[in-house]
This record gives structure tokens, C-alpha cells and sequence, in this order.
């Protein structure tokens, strides 16, 4: 991250977004997507840049801006599903717009660029659930994975059924669905973070978003990364990593490798600045 080449990184993840907002205001002939992009690819630029500038909250920063963005404006102000439910009630009624792309964007196809990047720079759910006071997992969990997949089957089938049986009002319950939604979502998070002494256990046990994120994230381009010339395997990386994520190991396959967030605090614990 001291490189010389580190310090375009802000510039170059903004063109990225620039791009991205440019192409779809163009395509949907739709200024919103212009504003849109470009709001979170500054906003994420700004804390690439607060981070190396060595400021602690530099992530908190952009999850605050970012989260409460999507919650409020885009959730509860535009009235837009931005849950996994509307992502499949915007595939169902066949309208490439709001859920779908910003699923396509964050969730499908951006993570072969930057990874889990959405879960620790965007997120909503897990921009309140880091307030909590298990920043660091206590310990080790036998993680029951597979209730991910439930909660996944469970969100297409709803939508579904709503298709299937023709409900009218749609959008009115989709709106519904996203309030009861996140409540739930707030709710259980809090619930596990706590009965598990792990902020981020929500996370890595329930979150359905991460049936997209993780094998998409496994082939990410830009990957935290390990200079074995001076690690001296002091642990102190490990010790920080809300996702106990073993960065020593530079192999895709490592120890919980598709669920590194970017959040770098390895970055900033390591005393060799090997990573």
C-alpha cells in the first residue's frame, strides 16, 4: 500500500466507477446512474485515500457514506427493494434497473475486480453491525454455512410464489418486504454477534448475498497479498481480521480466503508492512 503504484489506486477504482456510471447513463438514457456511481465511486475513492494517509476511520467513513446512502436514500426514499428480493423481483418482471444492476455491479460481476469489497465498504447491514463491541472474533467458529442457502431459496421462492399466485400491489410489498427485511436482518445480526462474540458472524453464518460474493470473490483481481521477504509470521495479522482470513498464505485457496472484506487492518497491524 506504500507503493508508488498504490497512490493511483483511488484514482483508478473512481475512473472504474466513472465508467460504469457513464456506460449506463448512456444505455438507460437516465441521469440518475451518472449520479449514482459517481456518489459511491467518489466516496470510495475518498477512503482509499484517508487510508493511506493513515487515518483510523478511513473505512467507517465510506460505509457510512455509502450505507446510509443505499438504506435511506435509495431503500427508503426511492422506495427500491435493494435486498435480494428485489433482485429477484427485478429479474422476474424482466427490467434491468435498480436491484439488478446494482446486484451485477457489487455482487456478481464486480467481485472479480475487487472481491468481498462490498461487505466491508458498503453494506448497510454490516455498516451497524461493526459497532458492535466483537471487532475481532473471541474465537474460532464451526461455521454452519449452509443456512446461507436456506435464507438464499427462501428469498427467490417468496418472490415466486408472489408471481406465480398474482399478487397485485407488488410494489407496495416489495417495499414492505425491505422494511420487515432489514429488521430481521439488524435483528438476528445483533443477536448472533453477541452469542458469538463476533460482530461479522451474521456475516459468515446467515448472509444470503454471500452465495454470489464467494466463489465470484475467489478469482478477484485485486487481492491482499503477502511478501514472504518480510513476514516474519508474527500472527498479528491473523489476530485483527474480522473474518479470520489467513493472509500469510498468498494461495487462493487459503484458509478462508473468499471472505476477506479489503477492510485492511492487516494492513495496519503488520509491524513488517509485508502485506
Amino acid at each position: 500500500m506504500n507503493s508508488k503504484a498504490s497512490r493511483f489506486l483511488p484514482l483508478l477504482l473512481w475512473l472504474v466507477f466513472e465508467a460504469v456510471a457513464v456506460v449506463l447513463t448512456l444505455t438507460k438514457a437516465n441521469l440518475f446512474y451518472l449520479f449514482n456511481f459517481s456518489y459511491i465511486g467518489t466516496a470510495l475513492a475518498l477512503g482509499l485515500v484517508l487510508f493511506q494517509r493513515r487515518y483510523r476511520h478511513a473505512r467507517r467513513v465510506v460505509q457510512l457514506l455509502v450505507g446510509t446512502y443505499m438504506l435511506v436514500y435509495l431503500g427508503l426514499l426511492r422506495g427500491e427493494n435493494m435486498q435480494l428480493e428485489g433482485f429477484w423481483y427485478y429479474l422476474f418482471t424482466g427490467v434491468f434497473e435498480a436491484a439488478t444492476i446494482h446486484y451485477a455491479v457489487a455482487k456478481i460481476f464486480g467481485p472479480l475486480l475487487f472481491g468481498r469489497g462490498w461487505c466491508g465498504y458498503a453494506c448497510w447491514t454490516a455498516m451497524i453491525l461493526d459497532l458492535l463491541p466483537y471487532k475481532v472474533p473471541q474465537k474460532p467458529q464451526k461455521r454452519p454455512g449452509f443456512f446461507r442457502y436456506i435464507v438464499f431459496a427462501a428469498s427467490f421462492v417468496f418472490v415466486a410464489a408472489l408471481f406465480l399466485c398474482r399478487v397485485g400491489h407488488l410494489e407496495k410489498i416489495m417495499f414492505a418486504a425491505f422494511i420487515i427485511g432489514n429488521v430481521l436482518y439488524y435483528a438476528l445480526g445483533i443477536l448472533l454477534a453477541f452469542r458469538f462474540r463476533d460482530n461479522r458472524a451474521f456475516c459468515k453464518y446467515v448472509c444470503p448475498v454471500t452465495v454470489f460474493l464467494k466463489p465470484m470473490s475467489y478469482f478477484s483481481l485485486f487481492r491482499i497479498e503477502c511478501d514472504k521477504t518480510k513476514c516474519v509470521s508474527c500472527g498479528k495479522c491473523r489476530s485483527v481480521c474480522p473474518m479470520e482470513v489467513d493472509m500469510t498464505d498468498n494461495s487462493r485457496r487459503r484458509k478462508n480466503g473468499t471472505e476477506c472484506i479489503l477492510c485492511l487492518e492487516c494492513v495496519k497491524a503488520c509491524p513488517k508492512k509485508a502485506l
